[in-house]
């Protein structure tokens, strides 16, 4: 514990940890987006678009991105795109509660199910227990949030370490011959481009740890040190499925297909309850943006946002996304995730690298 209130830890670790917890429960924690990003390349293919393209797009947007909040003291992403795109600020906004509601309906309904289907939990049981923890987390505000993130995705390494120790005893010749196989499918940089550029929507959940970074070094070494911390637990489920390749391709949740196949019941019963706390790590960084985006806008105005408001402002989001959950509106929207992620690109990327670049260095000179 004393480690992660250390200065180095939450300059350098603390923000690839957070970036990590807000992918992996709206992302791959269940598998399935790094068999349709990755491993549907073959396993060589699906390996170097994780580490070539994801971990290398991810470090380099990253560290971009701490340097920009760090220069311009923009710990909330309506401070930093007001810094970024100016009077279009707002063009982000509309695309990311696009994305929130997406994202918080489809895990509001894995959490129902998750605790239905392995625990006997009620579906309503599970959502109010979800709405809870996140409306707990948001109350009690950044301190909070960052200590439960850090604990909850050490936890999650420890997890998945066992989960690739298992996999290469018990599968380690079938995953060895796939990978000696060498097959690389067309498409692989694409898949990881995707992938990467799915994600990076997120960074917004980042921003309000980005406090403690207090040098351009620092910022720099915080930012390309995230991809890597976001992506290993990623890599490690990728090694363990390749040795089924390629009959798990068409599995709905891949890491409950490796897990019975392994047969540890402990294991599997561990898994599905780490699984619920990345969904709650997932809501909670999402939420908590807007309720940063809130107090900014407050702060401007000389007042500011109480923990029972941040603990209500999340629980109604919440509920709105369930509500629209329910209605099947998700499944609707959700086919426009691909024109989600361009819309990041377009409104957040190439500002970044054009922009962004620019106005740091002006900032630098002056």
């Amino acid at each position: 514990m004393s480690f992660l209130k250390s200065s180095f830890f939450k300059k350098y670790l603390l923000p690839g940890f957070i970036f990590q917890s807000v992918t992996i429960g709206g992302g791959y924690g269940t598998g399935r987006e790094l068999v349709e990003y990755f491993l549907n390349f073959g396993p060589l293919g699906g390996l170097l678009g994780m580490i070539l393209i994801t971990t290398v797009m991810w470090s380099l947007i990253l560290a971009l991105t701490f340097e920009f909040s760090r220069t311009f003291h923009a710990y909330d992403y309506r401070t930093f795109f007001k810094k970024l795109l100016g009077p279009f600020w707002f063009v982000f906004e509309i695309i990311y509660f696009f994305l929130l509601f997406i994202v918080l309906a489809v895990i509001g309904s894995a959490a129902g199910i998750l605790l239905e289907t392995n625990f006997g939990i009620p579906y309503l049981g599970g959502v109010v227990i979800m709405l809870a923890a996140v409306g707990f987390l948001t109350f009690k505000g950044s301190g909070l949030i960052e200590n439960f993130l850090s604990i909850w995705s050490l936890i999650l390494y420890a997890v998945y370490i066992a989960f690739v120790m298992v996999a290469v005893i018990k599968f380690g010749p079938e995953i060895k011959s796939n990978f000696a196989a060498g097959t690389v499918l067309p498409g692989w940089a694409l898949g990881g481009f995707k992938y990467a550029l799915y994600n990076l929507g997120i960074i917004a959940a980042v921003l309000f740890c980005l406090k403690h970074i207090k040098t351009r070094k620092e910022a720099i070494i915080a930012g390309l040190l995230g991809g890597p911390i976001a992506i290993f637990p990623g890599l490690l489920f990728y090694i363990a499925v390749v040795g089924f390749y390629p009959g798990i391709l068409p599995e709905e949740i891949p890491a409950v297909f490796l897990l019975q196949k392994a047969g540890i019941p402990i294991l599997l019963i561990v898994f599905q309850i780490v699984l619920f706390g990345t969904l709650i790590e997932t809501g909670t960084g999402f939420i908590h943006a807007v309720n940063e985006r809130i107090h900014s806008a407050l702060q401007a105005k000389g007042k500011k946002l109480q923990p029972l408001q941040r603990a209500l402002i999340a629980i109604t989001v919440l509920s709105i996304a369930f509500m629209l959950s329910s209605f099947g509106i998700i499944d609707l929207i959700s086919k426009g995730y691909g024109t989600i992620s361009w819309g990041f690109f377009f409104v957040f990327i190439i500002p970044l690298i054009t922009l962004g670049i620019y106005k740091m260095l002006i900032r630098y000179i002056r």
